[in-house]
């Protein structure tokens, strides 16, 4: 198939989580053969702080003003055979217009946004997405899964909505050997966030400062200056990909916190959750509604909400304790969440659509890794 998708970020990983997720999917469909057209605009903050300029499974169309790239991309659609907008699209409502306009066989939504799109969908705002477009799609992907599905076809009219979660690649997040500058006893990566600050403080810092002989590390950009960190805590303003694994690796555990509107929603994984599983750490874990049914409490995650729950893990779980958990989940994730599995997921959702115009050969079903 020819994959036409227009999203906010695959050049840059900077204060998104956006290009992960479609890096790791976009690297899978090439994989199996199938040929993928990206539209990026080339934002100042992204401009600045790009880790992967020319991806090499994808071909990218950066852009700077949308009348330049409107042209172009109906070109690519001419010939597509799945055409794909993902939310925080900076040009959405036009792009999706352009697609839903087009003769592409199967059009879609990503979302990796759905709580809040359904949020903004509820009040009319319609910063990427319009409430009358969501109908015209053929599919609706979102990154939520569980009872908002049932509201995206209801209350929306999507035809179909279904879950496609986020990823990881196995091949770049597994065990890692230890790196001495990211070793720690409790570690955090994520952009910063009003409404996750405050977790970020009880189950982090609280616990540092009771513990000073224990060292924690927070990676993430965009957090106010104005924040004082406990003395024993290591702030890391940007990671690069390349170093999450061993991130991860390095620390005893880490601390996995979600936004307000997905734990509202429930059923939302993140990235980081998978790349964390994937690269063996053992995870400890806001709670919402749907986590059991992504891993098992006590066997391969840690459920806390409390900087008590917290101390405690950080008082019994040893490091080869938490090597078992950090196993277990790593054996989870192969199973159900790599970036294999998701494209192949893709491909029997467009499947179930309808023929493709380019496939001449069956693509063969990816082995769960």
């Amino acid at each position: 198939m020819k994959i036409v998708i227009c999203g906010l970020a695959i050049t840059s990983s900077w204060g998104n989580g956006h290009a992960t997720t479609y890096r790791s999917l976009a690297r899978a469909l090439n994989a199996r053969g199938h040929d993928i057209v990206f539209f990026e605009r080339d934002l100042e903050w992204y401009r600045s702080n790009r880790d992967m300029p020319e991806p090499p499974f994808c071909r990218v169309h950066m852009y700077e003003r949308w009348p330049d790239a409107s042209p172009r991309l109906c070109k690519e659609l001419a010939d597509a055979d799945v055409a794909v907008v993902g939310s925080y699209f900076p040009d959405g409502v036009d792009a999706v217009a352009r697609v839903l306009d087009s003769g592409v066989p199967t059009k879609a939504f990503y979302d990796i946004d759905t709580p809040i799109t359904i949020s903004k969908l509820r009040s009319g705002d319609a910063e990427y997405l319009r409430q009358d477009q969501v109908a015209g799609f053929d599919l609706y992907f979102s990154f939520t899964g569980g009872p908002m599905l049932g509201e995206i076809e209801t209350r929306f009219g999507a035809r179909r909505a279904v879950p496609l979660y986020c990823s990881f690649d196995p091949d770049r997040h597994r065990f890692s050997r230890a790196e001495p500058r990211f070793q720690c006893d409790l570690s955090y990566m994520g952009t910063y966030a009003p409404d996750r600050q405050g977790k970020l403080a009880e189950m982090l810092c609280r616990p540092a400062s009771r513990l000073p002989q224990q060292r924690f590390i927070v990676a993430g950009p965009q957090y106010p200056k104005t924040i004082e960190w406990p003395k024993n805590v290591t702030h890391i303003i940007h990671l690069e990909p390349k170093f999450h694994a061993p991130f991860y690796g390095s620390s005893r555990m880490t601390l996995n916190l979600t936004r307000k509107e997905m734990v509202e929603a429930g059923y939302s994984p993140s990235v980081r959750l998978f790349e964390a599983a994937g690269s063996g750490a053992a995870i400890i874990s806001d709670w919402w509604t749907g986590l059991d049914t992504f891993f098992r409490p006590q066997e391969e995650i840690l459920p806390a909400d409390s900087a008590e729950q917290v101390i405690q893990y950080l008082g019994e779980v040893s490091w080869q304790e938490a090597r078992s958990i950090g196993g277990r989940a790593r054996e989870r994730v192969l199973a159900e969440h790599s970036a294999q599995k998701r494209a192949a997921q893709f491909e029997e959702y467009v499947a179930a659509k309808g023929p493709f115009r380019h496939r001449a050969t069956p693509v063969q079903s990816a082995a769960t890794s």
